[in-house]
């Protein structure tokens, strides 16, 4: 129970920091991109306030031995660079640079039901979908 009240304070919190900071407005998302045209770097300040959060929060969790809310610490199951995640990181890129979306934001924009995030949204869960069926086939 408390796992599941973390994870939705957390998630709420990062929604609201979303909306707040502007990311969930493809809009401005793309003129932050747009670093030879019309740049917005209101972005970046984003940027650098969420790192130095990130950084106290990794430090606190390599001192401890296990996490608040859970039996142990999960990694990534691979530190390699494959195609599978250069193709990923690759094709994240693209998405966000052509629709002004990424996962998080999209997912924090729903909440206004524009036309363009749930299409996103859409095709976002679609692909997830098509990618866990081509794997159990390989």
């Amino acid at each position: 129970m408390m796992r599941a009240l973390a994870g939705l304070i957390g998630g709420l919190l990062f929604g609201a920091g979303l909306a707040i900071s502007g990311m969930i407005n493809p809009l401005k998302v793309l003129a932050f991109l747009d670093v030879a045209g019309d740049w917005d770097p209101s972005l970046a300040f984003v940027m650098g306030g969420a790192i130095p959060v990130a950084a106290i929060g990794f430090a606190i969790g390599r001192q401890r031995r296990t996490p608040a809310l859970s039996a142990a610490f999960i990694g990534p199951a691979r530190v390699s660079l494959d195609a599978r995640l250069l193709g990923g990181a690759a094709l994240f890129g693209v998405g966000w640079g052509l629709t002004g979306y990424c996962p998080g934001p999209a997912l924090a924009s729903i909440a206004h039901a524009a036309p363009a995030s749930l299409a996103f949204v859409a095709a976002m869960l679609g692909g997830m979908a098509l990618y866990r069926l081509l794997l159990r086939a390989a």
